[in-house]
């Protein structure tokens, strides 16, 4: 199996753990929108989350070391693809024409990229003085991007992928950097941008479980855009990545890009069903997708005449 390959393989279980540790997030924040984030702390159905979140991360680090950002970083659109029959499975409800429609166009979108990005494994990496560069100015982007006022959602929503995209790129640089042999394991280079990877990635966690307060669609689809356009410009910009095919190829990639981002659109029209009151571990429903009755229970009324006697009310 060839290095890209490999890369796209790993990426796609990534995308799966990824859409199941999103639809529990979305399941815990609808069931405490109120939460703060000492609060979630302590909730073990959280922790559930954040360990899924890791092993995805944990794959799409893999990956990194064997494809380039402009290659695996659109795959994790797969991540809402995957995650909207969850939610319809969960909500227990078929997925509906339109998410079949934004399916097939974000995964069509996604060839034409693949086709014009696929490259040698990634040999290059960001120096220390352009990873505290990227990092001051991404800190600047979340700080804007996170302030009070309208839509919260959405803006946390783009801080998270903004957040998740350059911890891409820079887990990319420790990868790549660590593994050549051509310098110390522990060099100041690898643990000074460890160090960012795990705070950005924190930060994206939790922005995206702020997000999530207004449900799942629109905030994921709003991850999903942001986290490749955010690692894509660093890969194109500062670690010589290249679009295959010439002009040619950059304008399949631009309809490529198009294409998938109406999907995802269309994707993120979801309608997130609320998490009932007694579910105690959201991700134990993620993991089982077992669907929930959509008949209610007949509701018991006094039967006439018979003050004493419940009986299920007909409709």
């Amino acid at each position: 199996m060839s290095a890209v390959l490999l890369a796209v393989a790993l990426s796609l279980v990534s995308a799966v753990a990824y859409a199941a540790a999103a639809v529990a997030q979305e399941r815990l924040a609808a069931r405490s929108p109120g939460s703060g984030t000492l609060r979630l702390l302590a909730r073990g159905a959280w922790w559930w989350s954040v360990g899924l979140n890791a092993a995805a991360a944990l794959l799409h680090v893999v990956a990194l070391k064997y494809g380039p950002l402009t290659v695996v970083q659109p795959l994790g659109a797969l991540t809402l693809v995957a995650a909207v029959p969850m939610g319809a499975r969960l909500a227990g409800r078929r997925v509906s024409a339109v998410e079949w429609r934004g399916t097939a166009l974000t995964l069509l979108g996604l060839a034409a990229i693949l086709v014009t990005a696929s490259g040698p494994a990634p040999d290059d990496v960001l120096s220390v003085p352009e990873a505290l560069t990227v990092a001051g100015a991404t800190a600047a982007l979340i700080g804007v991007l996170s302030r009070p006022g309208a839509r919260p959602g959405l803006r946390h929503a783009s801080a998270s992928g903004v957040a998740s995209g350059v911890a891409s790129a820079l887990t990319q640089t420790v990868t790549v950097a660590a593994t050549d042999r051509s310098g110390p394991l522990l060099s100041v280079q690898v643990v000074g941008v460890a160090l960012l990877v795990a705070a950005f990635a924190a930060g994206g966690l939790l922005l995206s479980q702020t997000a999530y307060r207004g449900g799942l669609g629109g905030p994921l689809a709003m991850v999903t855009l942001a986290n490749p356009l955010a690692a894509a410009v660093i890969g194109l910009a500062l670690l010589g990545e290249r679009l295959q095919g010439g002009p040619a190829g950059v304008l399949l990639a631009l309809a490529g890009a198009g294409l998938a981002a109406w999907g995802v659109v269309l994707l993120s029209r979801t309608t997130p069903a609320a998490a009932s009151a007694d579910d105690d571990h959201p991700v134990a429903a993620v993991l089982a997708l077992a669907p929930r009755s959509a008949t209610p229970e007949p509701a018991l009324v006094p039967r006439p005449h018979d003050p004493g006697h419940l009986t299920a009310a007909t409709r």
